[in-house]
């Protein structure tokens, strides 16, 4: 990593941190989550190509942190629609204390996959991956012709490729 761009992301969190907390503690209710995904914030911001110099570093952060929060959401949501589904099983067919957080794991890390594409993207993806609905469906449902469908479905493929690959 160059220098220059991890003494930004330090001035940045020397300046920022406090306020970054602050914002999520308002969004999570609590501090210790907040104080986490904070962190996770300037993390990213060391792995990711930081714009320099930044005119609105506030702005940028809120965004970072607000994604990262949205993502928080997602994964909470996503672990107890698993945990209830795993409520309504009887115990001989309950999976064991390791499978659960295997199955959590691979499930967070679809959802982070899933997280990058754009919401329509997404959805075409889904109806077709999930539901199986044919393009011609998905098109009718979205009211998109299946040229629109096919393109969402090949950029979906691309991102899902290059997340999983590193292409």
């Amino acid at each position: 990593m160059p220098a220059a761009r991890h003494d930004a992301v330090a001035d940045l969190y020397l300046a920022h941190h406090s306020w970054v907390v602050s914002l999520l503690r308002r969004r999570l209710g609590n501090r210790e989550q907040a104080m986490d995904l904070a962190q996770d914030t300037f993390v990213r911001l060391l792995r990711s190509e930081l714009p320099a110099p930044l005119r609105e570093p506030r702005a940028y952060l809120s965004t970072v942190a607000s994604r990262l929060c949205l993502q928080h959401f997602r994964r909470q949501a996503l672990e107890r629609a698993y945990l209830d589904s795993l409520a309504a099983l009887e115990p001989q067919h309950q999976p064991s204390e390791e499978n659960r957080l295997l199955v959590l794991e691979a499930l967070d890390a679809v959802g982070q996959v899933l997280d990058g594409l754009g919401g329509r993207v997404r959805e075409v993806f889904l109806l077709s991956q999930l539901d199986g609905l044919t393009y011609v469906q998905i098109g009718e449902r979205l009211g998109l012709t299946v040229n629109v469908v096919q393109k969402a479905m090949l950029k979906a493929y691309r991102h899902c490729y290059a997340e999983v690959y590193g292409a």
